[in-house]
């Protein structure tokens, strides 16, 4: 492929080249050292499908591996890409580099090296640096590298030079900026939102009896890659009956029968970003009156949930106002007993409800950012990803009536933090039980 055609699809690097700045402002004096993710063998001559290390991308847009960005922050700082050098043999077999010149043209650092001059070139990089930011312990190959520096800086003693005196842990600073989603990347977020609703749309129409859970998720993958997306955020969860109450169930290998529910939990992953959306529908395309009672139950405990998200509230109000809906439902359809209190103290819920509402997301599914600040929930601002999905997931047993036995159901949107509330940035993906009953089947 050639750099023309890899440079047409360059998104636009401002947004790169102020988070850059913004961690150089935080770190105030000293250096970074951010590597991208390795490739990984997958069996014998296959390697896995790659993807760059989150944080790093983050930072550059620069796709390819073998790449470490470093930052020197203070009176003047810089940015300075390593990455593989220009090999026309490599590239006839896997495709096209950028090499050092073109990286540091296209990505708009300061300057890029060969990554073979790694080595050289850290020592003297760290030498009479105040603090030195990186990852510690998330991979011991760098942990490893980075005191070998080090101990080559502090070798230089009697010369006059000094190793940084301080190692400061760099996801501190990364972490909490990436907690707060910029324009560019909520317009990615919301575009990978899209495709993954078309997706859902797309398997609910597929979803008959007679099929199988894998149909179901070939439908998935389909329109994720038409609709343009790299990859699925997470391999999808399709989960007929039983199957449903199995919160990470991934075999999707099961027959779909009539009368059961189908639990889908599926998301794109869209330039980095990701999207993580579940629904629930009824593989006959009618819900049964317990289906029924289950689904809207969950269904009004995800819409009193979505309402505490906005600024002020803090991170656990979505799930307590979900556990409160949950719990109430629960009594009244005799799946608990007792009042409401005495359910959410005893945490008896907790048979049929056993996670939380929702987490962080944006770069990583699962992203990153605290959910506590001293010891309290943080407070909820604008810019912040999160996701709001309660469910309700009933075994059979001895004190719960035949007809709610294998029910499971969960709800899952992504929802954005304004300045005066919330956007569900996936309120296309349809969710009604009027709705989705004039989906589940029709072509």
């Amino acid at each position: 492929m050639s750099p023309s055609l890899i440079l047409d699809r360059m998104p636009d690097l401002r947004p790169y080249a102020t988070r850059r700045a913004t961690l150089a402002q935080r770190m105030h004096a000293g250096i970074a050292i951010i590597p991208t993710a390795p490739e990984r063998i997958r069996n014998r001559d296959s390697d896995y499908l790659y993807r760059f290390d989150s944080s790093f991308y983050y930072l550059t847009a620069f796709p390819e591996p073998e790449a470490v960005l470093v930052l020197v922050a203070g009176d003047e700082p810089r940015s300075i890409l390593f990455c593989r050098e220009k090999n026309e043999e490599r590239e006839l077999w896997e495709g096209f580099r950028y090499g050092p010149q073109a990286a540091c043209e296209a990505f708009g650092v300061d300057e890029a090296h060969p990554i073979s001059e790694l080595d050289e070139r850290l020592p003297k990089l760290l030498a009479n640096q105040p603090a030195l930011h990186y990852a510690p312990g998330a991979d011991p190959g760098w942990d490893a590298r980075i005191l070998e520096w080090l101990n080559k800086v502090r070798a230089m003693g009697r010369t006059g030079v000094t190793a940084p005196a301080q190692i400061r842990d760099v996801r501190v600073l990364l972490d909490e900026m990436r907690l707060f989603k910029d324009a560019a990347e909520l317009d990615t977020m919301r575009r990978a939102a899209s495709i993954s609703a078309r997706a859902h749309h797309r398997a609910m129409r597929a979803t008959r009896p007679g099929g199988h859970e894998y149909g179901i998720e070939a439908e998935l993958l389909y329109e994720f890659r038409k609709g343009g997306a790299q990859y699925p955020a997470y391999w999808p969860i399709v989960a007929g009956g039983a199957h449903a109450c199995v919160l990470h169930y991934r075999e999707n290998n099961a027959p779909l029968r009539a009368g059961d529910l189908l639990l889908v939990d599926a998301g794109c992953e869209l330039d980095g970003y990701a999207s993580d959306i579940t629904r629930t529908w009824p593989v006959s395309g009618r819900f049964s009156g317990a289906q029924r009672d289950v689904y809207q139950l969950v269904l009004d405990s995800q819409l009193a949930a979505i309402a505490e998200v906005r600024p002020g509230r803090h991170w656990n109000s979505p799930h307590e106002a979900a556990v409160r809906v949950l719990a109430r439902g629960f009594i009244d359809l005799g799946l608990c007993e007792g009042s409401l209190e005495k359910v959410i103290e005893t945490e008896d819920y907790r048979r049929f409800y056993m996670h939380r509402t929702g987490h962080w997301l944006g770069l990583d599914v699962h992203d990153v950012g605290e959910y506590k600040h001293a010891g309290e929930w943080r407070a909820l601002e604008p810019g912040m990803t999160l996701t709001v999905e309660p469910g309700c997931y009933i075994r059979p047993g001895e004190k719960v009536p035949e007809a709610f036995w294998n029910i499971g159901v969960r709800i899952e949107d992504d929802v954005l933090v304004t300045g005066t509330g919330c956007e569900v940035i996936t309120a296309e993906t349809l969710k009604t039980v009027e709705q989705i009953e004039s989906l589940v089947g029709h072509d």
